[in-house]
């Protein structure tokens, strides 16, 4: 990675509120310059760059579909234009669920989770790459799911495309470790944000630490795995849900 005397720019996907945008106030107050990128909830990105810019960091919120093919092409060139320098850091983080039973899962729910939780995260992760590997350092964190690493009946898309991240991070990491560039992954469990409001309170108590976690403990180990200090740790699966995958 650069060093503390360069500035660096990361890119977080679905960063306009919760565990995202956790990140992206993580991650300035680290140092990094921060391209907040945000689907459709501009006030949601517009109040997180405020708020990192109240604390003295840097950030620009950018607007982009990540299922888009162009997406990603459009969100590196903007921020990098931005801040006049390469994006050395990308969290992939935009997610959706549309939950169902496999019997009654139709081709639209499938094909929407899995092209925002996996298919865009390739993509992003492909052009971030294009860069990390010329400057011979970067840092690329996908955000899985606990559901991912265990069963979770209801949520076979879900589950397929999160599982699926974790095989892209691990294989790509083997792909670039010689080049300074590290890429990993982190599953949260329940953290408290809008995707688990109808979680009932005895799913709750089957979670060893019985609690749902918060978005910033997600934005910690993201932050930790960004850093210098985490120089030679690569795809690895760090999981932050309390013990439930234990």
């Amino acid at each position: 990675m650069p060093d503390a005397s360069t500035a660096r720019t990361a890119l977080v996907t679905g960063a306009s509120r919760g565990i995202g945008a956790a990140i992206a106030r993580s991650l300035a107050r680290d140092g990094w310059r921060v391209g907040v990128n945000y689907r459709s909830d501009r006030d949601g990105a517009e109040s997180v760059v405020a708020g990192i810019k109240g604390e003295g960091g840097q950030a620009v919120a950018l607007a982009a579909d990540v299922t888009e093919a162009g997406a990603a092409n459009e969100l590196f060139g903007a921020l990098e234009s931005h801040f006049d320098g390469p994006v050395l850091a990308l969290v992939n983080n935009a997610g959706i669920n549309r939950d169902n039973i496999t019997a009654s899962l139709d081709d639209e729910d499938w094909d929407a989770v899995l092209e925002t939780d996996l298919t865009a995260a390739f993509r992003l992760t492909r052009r971030a790459l294009r860069t990390m590997l010329r400057a011979r350092a970067g840092r690329i964190v996908n955000i899985s799911s606990v559901v991912g690493l265990r069963a979770n009946a209801g949520q076979p898309n879900y589950a397929a495309a999160k599982a699926g991240l974790i095989a892209l991070t691990k294989t790509s990491a083997v792909e670039v470790a010689r080049r300074g560039v590290t890429i990993n992954a982190v599953a949260p469990g329940l953290i408290d944000t809008e995707f688990i409001a109808e979680v009932p309170k005895d799913v709750i108590d089957a979670i060893p630490a019985r609690r749902t976690g918060t978005p910033e403990e997600v934005a910690a180990c993201v932050r930790f795995l960004t850093s210098e200090e985490a120089s030679y740790v690569t795809g690895a699966v760090l999981t932050v849900d309390g013990g439930l995958a234990a």
